[in-house]
């Protein structure tokens, strides 16, 4: 009964304003480097602005992998969201991924395929965490990619979301978002995977 009711509402959204997210200006070069052939003044500010928040996590960090990870963010995420056929809001995407409408486009495929992405970088000064909200909550659970500079704790870092907004990047310091997201570890994920900062840090409520 609740699908069913969700999915009339989905079908009103769809009606009401649904349609396909497309991205033009963005290419993969040589299958490994993301580039744009143009920036809206709104992307750039971006970029500019999450790599500022990723050098302001500690001075140890690579101004070069800040400015990588910066414009990979942005730039990647809207070549997902063409690889994905992606079509808003994101909750009817979601629909359609379920109803094998839809290739991939769940908010853990974007947080999967970024993480693969960043780590062919071979990053010396981050660390890609995983960041769940509402974990086990078939409704609101919501999975993302999370920047640390090298081992500091999970609570440090920096959200990297292109799931909410369509593959247009939402990003903020974990404790400033408006997901209350925490650590996500595997059961079968051995210990030493983990930092020790996040060791530290108490599991959330």
């Amino acid at each position: 009964m609740i699908y069913r009711i969700l999915m009339v509402l989905l079908a009103t959204l769809w009606l009401a304003g649904c349609g396909p997210v497309k991205f033009d200006n963005v290419q993969m070069e040589q299958g490994e480097r993301p580039v744009a052939t143009k920036l809206t003044e709104e992307q750039k500010k971006s970029i500019s602005g999450l790599k500022q928040a990723l050098l302001r996590l500690s001075p140890n960090v690579s101004e070069q992998e800040a400015t990588i990870l910066a414009h990979d963010s942005v730039v990647y995420s809207m070549v997902l969201a063409n690889k994905y056929k992606l079509t808003y809001p994101p909750l009817w995407h979601n629909v359609l991924v379920n109803s094998k409408k839809r290739p991939r486009g769940l908010c853990y495929h974007w947080q999967r395929d970024l993480m693969t992405h960043f780590r062919k970088k071979k990053l010396q000064t981050f660390d890609l965490k995983e960041g769940v909200a509402y974990e086990k909550d078939y409704w609101r659970e919501h999975n993302t990619m999370v920047v640390t500079a090298k081992g500091q704790s999970f609570d440090s870092g920096v959200v990297i979301d292109p799931w909410r907004n369509s593959g247009i990047l939402a990003w903020a310091p974990v404790t400033n978002d408006k997901y209350p997201w925490k650590l996500r570890v595997w059961k079968d994920q051995p210990v030493k995977k983990v930092s020790k900062a996040d060791e530290r840090v108490p599991a959330a409520n």
